[in-house]
């Protein structure tokens, strides 16, 4: 089957930088649903058009085309007992509104730094502001069912999803 629009894509991925250092290489394969559903990159989704099983890809995506630019806007620094214990570097919190900066009640911040009394928290996806080279080979193709094409994503719930932010 040729990947088109409709088609449920199952990908072995890797995520490299601009170096050829690996950043990211899930073990289980990437499913996503082909035909402009903000399920994978879009550039990305344009490589694997008309591709079938077997087929490889490797596509540079520069940080506009996959996690965005680093936003200096997305650090906070926060008073240390406004947390659990123990606390630590990589843990993750959901925000909170912020009267400051508005609603940043659907970002995740992620603890970068402990220092003293403060904590340093970073709501930038991990790879924001990096260029990536995506290297993919197409695994498996399927038609969509009726509800995945309802619900716009390939529907396994154990599958691993690269989404555009």
């Amino acid at each position: 089957m040729i990947i088109a629009a409709g088609s449920v894509v199952s990908l072995k991925v890797q995520l490299s930088d601009i170096w050829g250092n690996v950043v990211d290489e899930p073990e289980n394969a990437v499913l996503y649903l082909h035909g402009g559903y903000d399920d994978i990159f879009p550039a990305v989704e344009a490589a694997l058009a008309g591709k079938c099983v077997g087929d490889r890809i490797e596509v540079r995506l520069e940080p506009e085309d996959a996690y965005g630019d680093y936003d200096e806007a997305l650090l906070r620094v926060e008073e240390r007992d406004r947390f659990p214990e123990p606390l630590e570097v990589s843990m993750r919190f959901a925000g909170e509104e912020d009267g400051e900066t508005g609603d940043e009640s659907d970002l995740v911040f992620t603890v970068t730094d402990i220092e003293g009394d403060k904590v340093i928290l970073d709501a930038n996806p991990p790879l924001a502001g990096m260029a990536l080279q995506f290297t993919a080979t197409v695994v498996a193709v399927r038609p969509a069912n009726a509800d995945e094409i309802a619900n716009g994503s390939a529907d396994d719930p154990a599958a691993v999803i690269v989404r555009s932010m």
